[in-house]
């Protein structure tokens, strides 16, 4: 959600073709009330400029590739308050979803210097480029790579200064639970990075307030009973 403007380890061995329908690796940090917590870059060539980020995963659906939550921006300069945002993301797990995004102005080379951000994905570059890496098996990767896409905010007006125009492209570790991202926006400054951690409430030194969240139709690869699932109260 930024303002509008004019990880490295190795990975294991991936499979060459994809066999069968898969999934990504089940991964219990990336499960339904799952906390994250960290900072979103938003420096421009006028300024540097960190805001502090909250992320809780409100509903989780490995089988079709989705998932959706809430973020919330805590130090927002133009804003009384912190700032919440409901998200929905697609699980790029080459049955539902490739790494081409195909929709929200990104152009398949758009995708590929997003993508190439992320050390993780060098090894699946030269397949990717092929098919868009749907012969690929991911279900054994050690990590998971996502679209964010925010859908509204939740506790304040269209006019509070702040776009959500674009989406985020995720890389998510399932050794550690950390998560890297990059936002895209034509009309935002280029590749604000995200970055957060696995938290548990509690111990993560920051309180979260509560929020109701009526969400929108919810992507057609989401389930009846997830859509009522992100339609609850929210603890961000």
């Amino acid at each position: 959600m930024p303002v509008r403007v004019t990880e490295s380890s190795t990975p294991s061995q991936v499979s060459g073709t994809n066999s069968g329908d898969t999934a990504p690796p089940a991964c219990t940090l990336l499960s339904v009330g799952q906390t994250f917590s960290g900072t979103q870059n938003v420096s421009s060539l006028q300024k540097e400029e960190a805001w502090r980020v909250n992320v809780r995963i409100q509903g989780c659906d490995l089988e079709h590739g989705y998932l959706c939550g809430t973020m919330e921006a805590l130090n927002v300069p133009m804003a009384d308050t912190p700032v919440v945002t409901f998200w929905e993301g697609e699980i790029v797990d080459t049955k539902n979803y490739t790494f081409y995004t195909g929709k929200w102005e990104a152009s398949p080379e758009d995708d590929k210097r997003h993508w190439t951000k992320f050390p993780s994905f060098s090894p699946l570059l030269s397949q990717v480029e092929v098919d868009g890496g749907k012969s690929l098996d991911l279900s054994n990767y050690p990590y998971i790579f996502m679209r964010w896409k925010e859908q509204y905010f939740v506790n304040v007006g269209t006019d509070c200064g702040l776009t959500i125009a674009g989406f985020y492209y995720v890389c998510f570790s399932c050794s550690d639970g950390s998560i890297s991202g990059f936002y895209y926006d034509p009309n935002s400054s280029p590749f604000q990075k995200l970055e957060l951690k696995s938290t548990n409430e509690g111990r993560s030194g920051f309180s979260f307030s509560t929020y109701e969240l009526q969400p929108k139709q919810s992507a057609a690869s989401c389930s009846d009973e997830l859509a009522a699932q992100c339609a609850v109260t929210a603890a961000l």
